[in-house]
């Protein structure tokens, strides 16, 4: 296991946009005593609700959001670029039919009794604060394509809302 040191958000110095659409990033949750991880690129950081916060988005379809409503917690861990190939393979492969972090050369740790990916170089914790289905009919304005763009089958995201309880770094 790696050693990882706390971080405040005063300590901060990232560019979400490139963290999350660039990196990627793997949301990991549990469900009992297993644990289910898949790659991410859309989410955000911020203040909500007198808290800071961080929110994933993930569709309907996938197996890691059973892990997600079962649970109160979950984490978001970011790599370097040498990990781009186990996040593309978190990414294609379902839980559902393989244990994916193990084929995928990664390990879980736990912190707070929350699960994370290892050989990350910096992890996010979280406790869920809030989710809910985006609806379709909420796309207006410059969004009111979105829709047939990016749900044209059905598989809506749920957005999660977690209120950040620890950050960590290596």
């Amino acid at each position: 296991m790696h050693v990882f040191q706390p971080l405040t958000v005063e300590d901060l110095e990232i560019n979400p946009f490139t963290l999350y659409g660039k990196q990627w990033g793997a949301v990991t949750a549990m469900n009992g005593r297993k644990v289910n991880a898949m790659t991410i690129a859309w989410g955000a950081m911020g203040e909500l609700w007198g808290v800071h916060t961080a929110t994933i988005y993930v569709r309907a379809s996938r197996y890691t959001k059973e892990f997600l409503d079962a649970q109160d917690a979950f984490s978001i861990s970011f790599f370097n670029d040498t990990y781009k190939g186990a996040l593309k393979y978190l990414g294609q492969v379902s839980g559902r039919d393989e244990d994916k972090i193990k084929n995928a050369r990664l390990h879980v740790n736990i912190e707070d009794e929350i699960p994370f990916i290892d050989e990350a170089n910096f992890v996010i914790l979280c406790k869920k604060l809030y989710a809910i289905d985006l609806p379709t009919e909420g796309f207006t304005g410059a969004g009111k394509d979105m829709p047939d763009k990016w749900y044209a089958d059905g598989d809506i995201h749920t957005m999660y809302v977690g209120q950040i309880t620890k950050m960590m770094a290596r």
